[in-house]
């Protein structure tokens, strides 16, 4: 596999920019593609990105435009960076601009509505290329402390594995430390039940519960993950790992979790509208996966108790509440 030098990141929010702040820390050529002019205007002229990063100082080298097109072109990877629930269409009108053979790399962690794939899937189908060149990057990655060079690692899995290896030694830098594993099933599926079992956290924490409960829900919330992931021919050791274990911890404990803030919230009695409304136009991803989730599940006869009471208080106005009364009511088992 040839080395991995030009990059075309499309979405500059958050986790886009700071993964764009990653690659032209590695030294790499990249791209930051932005939907609104004043986004792009930003990086290019004041490198900041204010509305999603405040603070942070971004590479001179980091370029910005709002020319999808342009971004793309001669990009030996191309990056999404998009909300799960929007990534077909956007890369529905992408499509014709993808350089042949680019490696083509996810970030969003969800699972789609209605087709119940994975953003891999979706990526392969849309884009008309095989899986092997489709990789999904996912692990313990708040975009806040990334930005601001803090250490974290990070799993990049595709089946082919030397294609992991190339984006591998492409994203390296002192503070970024990236793996490679080839189950980009298991690495998908915990990042997208992260968000969710982050949002039964948030809702904890909102009723006033400690980190007893915290602990409880992060490995029951584990265990009902590694049940999914077994069902679907994930490999089980990886939810023992940083795209599982990893990222969960961090999600579910952290102040700048998106999804774990979205369920404080909903915890201290906020409406589903309400809480929305406090994320500044960043999408708490959770909301909608829970439901896939939940839907997958049961298409594999798996019990997902946390999923299912996560969808009920969003989307049929149980109260967070009632939802811890019924998942401590719980018939009695083994762990």
């Amino acid at each position: 596999m040839s080395p991995v030098q030009r990059f075309a990141v499309l979405g500059a929010g958050s986790w886009g920019t700071a993964f764009a702040k990653v690659l032209a820390d590695a030294g790499r050529d990249v791209v930051l593609w932005a939907r609104r002019p004043q986004v792009a205007d930003a990086v290019v002229t004041r490198q900041c990105n204010p509305d999603y990063l405040p603070g942070v100082v971004l590479p001179s080298t980091l370029r910005a435009t709002t020319d999808a097109p342009a971004a793309l072109h001669g990009a030996d990877a191309v990056v999404f960076a998009v909300p799960s629930q929007t990534l077909r269409d956007n890369l529905g009108a992408w499509r014709g601009d993808l350089p042949d053979g680019a490696t083509l790399v996810s970030l969003a962690k969800g699972v789609e509505l209605g087709s119940l794939k994975r953003m891999s899937e979706v990526v392969a189908e849309v884009a008309g290329v095989s899986t092997s060149r489709v990789a999904a990057v996912s692990g313990p990655n708040l975009a806040r402390e990334i930005a601001a060079g803090q250490p974290t690692a990070t799993v990049i899995a595709c089946t082919d594995h030397d294609r992991a290896i190339a984006l591998q030694h492409a994203c390296v830098t002192g503070y970024f430390r990236p793996y490679t594993n080839t189950d980009v099933v298991g690495c998908e599926l915990g990042g997208a039940c992260k968000n969710v079992m982050a949002l039964a956290c948030g809702m904890a924490a909102g009723l006033g519960f400690g980190d007893n409960t915290l602990a409880t829900l992060i490995t029951r919330g584990l265990a009902e993950t590694a049940r999914l992931g077994a069902a679907l021919g994930a490999d089980e050791m990886t939810f023992a790992g940083l795209a599982g274990l990893g990222d969960l911890v961090a999600t579910c404990a952290s102040p700048l979790s998106r999804n774990r803030s979205f369920g404080e919230r909903l915890g201290r009695g906020d409406t589903l509208e309400r809480a929305q409304q406090g994320t500044h136009g960043q999408v708490a991803e959770g909301v909608k996966s829970c439901t896939s989730i939940r839907a997958l599940a049961a298409q594999h006869s798996v019990e997902v108790p946390i999923t299912d009471g996560v969808h009920r208080v969003c989307h049929e106005g149980e109260s967070p509440r009632d939802m811890a009364a019924e998942l401590l009511g719980r018939a009695h088992k083994p762990e």
